[in-house]
């Protein structure tokens, strides 16, 4: 699960990354309006953090910027402005939630949660696909009642072939979901393949159903039978 945090005040940029990073969402940031801009033209995400007084412009014209593409990144903004006003702008510009500053972490974590639990498993604690159950919140994964033992990068690709259902997955793709700006560290598309290799190897073993099909020239394709 991938977040943008948009903060100007680096002291607290650098505070919510390294907390979101403990949660082990991969996250990116941005500490200006123009490069906010850049990020969103560029990927998408599954949550964005934003604040409202930006070097460069607002985040109000970032949130609209967003609704004119169509997107579906939710949005949860975080501002010392706390008007009625304010807030009922953002609301009724697409944003998801309203955090005035300051706040807790553990308030944002938990918002963020509750955020993409309602966005991609309508509300639901858990994702089901035939024999499999995945728990995102406690990054665990079940087969036929059997804990699945998987390192976190091999989580974060099953989560993501598991949301993005019988669809063709590149590797490029692959690679900017679960590594975003830093997928240079990936070392290349060869540690993207292992990775894959051995959460098939893994499934396999433990008798899933759900299964990650090699397409030959492109990626890969999560099949089951109930997708």
């Amino acid at each position: 699960m991938k977040i943008l945090v948009v903060e100007d005040e680096i002291s607290l940029l650098d505070i919510m990354v390294c907390s979101l990073e403990k949660e082990r969402y991969v996250v990116e940031s941005a500490a200006s309006y123009q490069e906010a801009m850049d990020k969103i033209g560029s990927y998408d995400y599954d949550c964005i953090i934003l604040d409202i007084m930006l070097p460069g412009g607002n985040g109000l014209s970032l949130l609209q910027a967003l609704k004119d593409r169509k997107r579906k990144d939710s949005v949860i903004i975080v501002s010392a402005k706390d008007s009625l006003e304010d807030k009922v702008q953002g609301l009724d510009l697409g944003a998801d939630d309203y955090l005035t500053k300051p706040f807790h972490l553990a308030e944002l974590n938990a918002r963020i949660k509750c955020i993409l639990r309602r966005k991609q498993q309508d509300g639901e604690m858990n994702i089901i696909v035939d024999n499999l159950i995945m728990y995102p919140d406690q990054h665990t994964v079940y087969i036929k009642g059997i804990e699945l033992a998987l390192n976190r990068k091999e989580f974060d690709l099953l989560y993501y072939f598991i949301t993005n259902p019988n669809r063709l997955i590149s590797k490029s793709a692959l690679a900017e979901s679960i590594w975003g700006d830093y997928i240079d560290q990936a070392d290349s598309f060869d540690f993207i393949y292992s990775q894959v290799k051995n959460l098939r190897k893994k499934l396999k073993t433990a008798g899933a159903i759900p299964e990650i099909k090699a397409v030959y020239g492109f990626g890969y394709k999560m099949i089951s039978e109930e997708i």
